[in-house]
């Protein structure tokens, strides 16, 4: 399914965030991967379903806030991290399993996030 999913061109980072459609399917996405990640720490099935205030915080505390309008809310601030997370797997910038396995390090959502956000940030090439 992924390979058949043609992507726009983005010219910046910034509009991968603000992308509406990206963040609709991030939504999905990133569900699976944190209820993958929860069921692993748990060892038993579990469908959980993350917070915007976790990925909110998640984005301040990885620095993509500064990629953002200075106006949004908590509610945008979890749809880019929701858009930019799916937008960096279609575009093979990190796979399905690292998602899953850097959300399972740690309890700390927000902390799981920030890091895997942290890491397409890098791999985008745009840390600071």
């Amino acid at each position: 399914m992924k390979q058949t999913l043609t992507l726009k061109r983005y010219d910046s980072v910034e509009e991968v965030l603000l992308d509406e459609d990206l963040a609709g399917l991030g939504d999905a996405y990133v569900n699976l991967i944190y209820s993958l990640a929860v069921s692993q720490r748990s060892r038993r099935p579990t469908g959980a379903k993350v917070n915007n205030r976790v990925l909110a915080e998640a984005v301040k505390r990885c620095g993509l806030r500064r990629l953002l309008p200075h106006r949004v809310d908590r509610h945008a601030r979890g749809n880019a991290a929701e858009a930019l997370i799916v937008f960096a797997w279609l575009s093979d910038h990190v796979s399905f399993e690292e998602c899953v396995e850097k959300l399972a390090r740690t309890d700390d959502a927000a902390e799981a996030f920030a890091g895997l956000l942290h890491v397409i940030l890098e791999r985008l090439g745009e840390v600071e």
